[in-house]
């Protein structure tokens, strides 16, 4: 016997099955959409004694956690970073920091040491032999071992400001390390998990080479000042 009620049945079926994708869609876009949202915290990690480019009393912070082994810190530096000293560091609105993340081991926390103790050495140093270092980070094999005491002399020799002598001295005595156990309590403290992680103000950026997102945050930010 035909039973009529089979294209009624199959029309239902279909209209369920559309019902349920829609659904999975909008739960989806969802989630994409709270995942997209920039972290916000109850206040910026402090800055003082960390390495500051700009203007001391400029109204936005950017802070950096970055890693000298870090192949995407290298590129940010490379890619973000000129744009973001062009358009706002060097016009007053915002002062960038440094902070020293240990992720790749005692390579890291040898090159942190170095650039503390540089920064402690000669502050107006810093900032040329912490692009030097990136600099010669390999573009092939980044893990390969490359952060030595001796490849840091080599680098800091050619800038100008630095005592390589007392460079070596406090690398050995290892005179900066409480500066480097300062920026490993800011890691945690702000659960700091991939590097480079940019936050502006209390902002963490969800994506640090998203430049258009770091120049929104940080307008919004100079709009409440």
């Amino acid at each position: 016997m035909k039973n009529n009620n089979s294209p009624f049945k199959f029309v239902v079926i279909i209209t369920l099955v559309i019902v349920a994708l829609i659904v999975a869609l909008v739960v989806i876009n969802n989630n994409n959409s709270e995942s997209n949202e920039e972290t916000t915290f109850d206040k910026q990690p402090t800055i003082d004694g960390q390495p500051t480019l700009g203007d001391l009393d400029a109204p936005v912070t950017v802070v950096e956690f970055g890693d000298f082994k870090c192949p995407s810190c290298k590129a940010w530096g490379e890619n973000i970073y000129p744009q973001l000293v062009s358009d706002y560091v060097d016009t007053g609105k915002v002062k960038f920091s440094f902070i020293n993340v240990l992720f790749h081991g005692e390579e890291s926390k040898l090159a942190s040491l170095a650039a503390e103790s540089v920064y402690k050495q000669n502050p107006e140093a810093y900032w040329e032999f912490h692009k030097a270092l990136f600099k010669e980070q390999p573009s092939v094999n980044h893990d390969s071992s490359w952060v030595t005491t001796e490849k840091i002399l080599e680098v800091a020799s050619g800038v100008s400001g630095i005592d390589t002598d007392k460079l070596k001295t406090a690398i050995e005595s290892n005179s900066e390390m409480n500066e480097v156990n300062k920026d490993t309590e800011l890691v945690t403290e702000f659960d700091v998990q991939l590097t480079p992680t940019i936050m502006v103000n209390e902002t963490m950026i969800e994506d640090p080479f998203d430049y258009e997102a770091i120049k929104k945050a940080i307008d919004d930010a100079l709009e409440e000042d």
